[in-house]
């Protein structure tokens, strides 16, 4: 009988200082085999989050890891003042090679997520054809700070992965028709985060 693979895949979003501290993350990312791709991304909260999120940057080190567990034993040497966020992919709807780059990551919050609100969303998802990769996550903070304000939302993320050649602002606008097209279903999408990959760096 096979056992099931336990290891959760994710993203990594470490505020970009310009700094030793960033240089020193990029450069362990680098060298690490539990990171498929590094990316240097902007950021763009909703409104909705910011108020939980006071301290957010606008630029970002973005990684993507193969390994949780293996990923957050090298929490200390990722964690700064400002909140490092980690999206742990719980449950991943799917995965397809498509033409086109990867350009942009999408995040939403559930307010609830029953399987009839999960079966709808996945239904959905898996038709718009610029989709790359899509999962349910949930969201862990890093920060030698304490936030003011809990996120009260942080088990119930979903996750694009977005490829197209289009602008940011195009790419943008196709995730919010497609939360509109799930908030048709009853089902409420908040945005969350929204990443615009600008520069791969491994």
């Amino acid at each position: 009988m096979l056992k099931a693979n336990l290891k959760k895949s994710g993203y990594a979003c470490v505020p970009y200082q310009h700094d030793k501290f960033s240089i020193d993350v990029k450069d362990m990312w680098i060298s690490s085999r539990n990171i498929k791709y590094i990316y240097f991304v902007t950021a763009t909260f909703s409104d909705e989050c910011k108020p939980y999120f006071p301290f957010s940057a606008n630029h970002y080190l973005l990684a993507k890891f193969d390994d949780e567990t293996k990923f957050v034993k090298d929490a200390a040497k990722f964690t700064n003042s400002k909140p490092t966020l980690i999206f742990t992919i719980d449950s991943e709807l799917f995965e397809r090679d498509l033409a086109s780059q990867q350009k942009f990551i999408s995040t939403y919050y559930l307010e609830y997520n029953d399987s009839e609100a999960l079966s709808d969303i996945a239904k959905t998802i898996v038709k718009k054809d610029k989709i790359r990769k899509a999962g349910f996550a949930h969201l862990s903070l890093f920060s030698h700070d304490k936030p003011k304000f809990i996120f009260p939302h942080s088990e119930k993320i979903v996750v694009f992965e977005v490829s197209d050649e289009r602008s940011p602002q195009s790419i943008n606008q196709y995730c919010q028709k497609i939360r509109k097209d799930i908030s048709h279903k009853g089902v409420i999408m908040n945005s969350f985060v929204s990443l615009s990959l600008l520069e791969k760096l491994k």
